[in-house]
C-alpha cells in the first residue's frame, strides 16, 4: 500500500480562485474586501509570512495594508491601532501576526480584536460559536483541513478521528470541527497515556505537535488518513538520518542546504496510510488560502450578505 497524496496546493488554489470570483462579485457591487495586518517587530518568519498573505490578498483582488510597529511597541499603543482599525469600515479584517514583541500583553491584544473582524478565528466569541456549532470565522488552519478533507471526499460523518496537539489555533478547533461534522473525536496531547494505542483507533489522524517525525508507522491503522500540520527544519545529520535515509533526492538537497523541512509525521507512514498530506505542499497553503476566503466571509457577514 502507498498512501494517495492530498495537494494542498491545488485544493489551495481552488479555494482562492473561489475567493477570488467572489471578491470581484462584490467589487462590481462597490464592495471591496480589506484586509489590514499588524506585523510588530523585526521577525524574519513573520515577515514572509506576511509577505505571502499581502501577494495572496494582491492575486485575489483584496485590498490589503500593512501596519509596522517597531519592535519598541507597547501594548496601549498596539490597543490604539486595533481601536483604529475595528472602526473603519472598509477594512473588514484584522490580522495581527504572532508573536509580538515580549513586552507586549498578546492576550490582551488579540481579545481588542472586533469578533466581526477577526479572521484569525481566535477571539474567545468566535471560539465560543465554533463550540456551540454556529460557525462564523473559524482558524484558517482547521478550516483548511475541513475542506481539503471535504473536498478529497473522505468521510467524516461516523468516523474515529483523533487529534494529536491541543493549541487553541489548531487543536481544539480542529476538534470542535470533526465533532461538528459528526466524527468521533479523541484529543491526545504529552498526558496521554499509551498515544501509539491510541492513534491506531484512528480513521482521521491530524498531528499537529511541532515535533520533526514524532509519528511513526506505530502509530497509524492501515488505510487510515493522516493530516501532518507540522513544519520542522531539520539541521542535524543524525535526525535527517533517522527521517530519510535512503532517499538519495532529499539527501542530495540536505548535502546542498544543510537542513530539510520535515512535519510531525515520519515519511515512512506514507506506505501505510490511505491518504497523507505531504510537507511542504499540503496543509500549509491551505492557511493562507483560507484567510482569503475568511475576508472574503468578514465582509459579507458585516454587511448582511449571505455566507457562501
Amino acid at each position: 500500500m502507498h498512501a494517495t497524496i492530498l495537494d494542498g496546493n491545488k485544493i489551495a488554489a481552488e479555494i482562492r480562485s473561489e475567493a477570488g470570483a467572489a471578491v470581484r462579485l462584490m467589487s462590481g457591487a462597490g464592495v471591496r474586501p480589506g484586509l489590514a495586518v499588524i506585523l510588530a517587530g523585526n521577525n524574519p518568519a513573520s515577515e514572509i509570512y506576511v509577505r505571502g498573505k499581502v501577494k495572496s490578498c494582491e492575486e485575489v483582488g483584496i485590498y490589503s495594508e500593512k501596519h509596522t510597529p517597531s519592535a519598541s511597541v507597547t501594548t496601549d499603543q498596539l490597543l490604539r491601532l486595533v481601536d483604529e482599525l475595528n472602526g473603519r469600515d472598509e477594512i473588514d479584517g484584522i490580522l495581527v501576526q504572532l508573536p509580538l514583541p515580549p513586552q507586549v500583553d498578546s492576550k490582551k491584544i488579540l481579545l481588542a480584536v472586533d469578533p466581526s473582524k477577526d479572521v484569525d478565528g481566535f477571539h474567545p466569541t468566535n471560539v465560543g460559536f465554533l463550540s456551540t456549532q454556529r460557525p462564523r470565522l473559524v482558524p484558517c488552519t482547521p478550516a483548511g483541513i475541513m475542506e481539503m478533507i471535504e473536498r478529497s471526499r473522505i468521510k467524516i460523518a461516523g468516523q474515529e478521528a483523533v487529534v494529536v496537539g491541543r493549541s487553541g489555533i489548531v487543536g481544539k478547533p480542529m476538534a470542535m470541527l470533526l465533532l461538528n461534522a459528526n466524527a468521533t473525536v479523541t484529543i491526545c496531547h504529552s498526558k496521554t497515556r499509551d498515544l501509539p494505542a491510541v492513534c491506531r483507533r484512528a480513521d482521521i489522524l491530524v498531528a499537529a505537535i511541532g515535533r520533526a517525525g514524532m509519528i511513526t508507522r506505530e502509530f497509524v491503522r492501515p488505510g487510515a488518513t493522516v493530516i501532518d500540520v507540522g513544519m520542522n527544519r531539520v539541521t542535524d545529520p543524525v535526525e535527517f538520518s533517522r527521517l530519510f535515509a535512503g532517499n538519495a533526492k532529499r539527501e542530495e538537497t540536505f548535502r546542498t542546504k544543510g537542513s530539510t523541512l520535515v512535519g510531525d509525521v515520519h515519511p515512512q507512514v506514507a506506505q501505510v496510510a490511505g491518504a497523507i498530506t505531504p510537507v511542504p505542499g499540503g496543509v500549509g497553503p491551505l492557511t493562507i488560502a483560507m484567510l482569503m476566503a475568511n475576508t472574503v466571509k468578514a465582509a459579507r457577514m458585516r454587511r448582511g450578505l449571505a455566507v457562501q
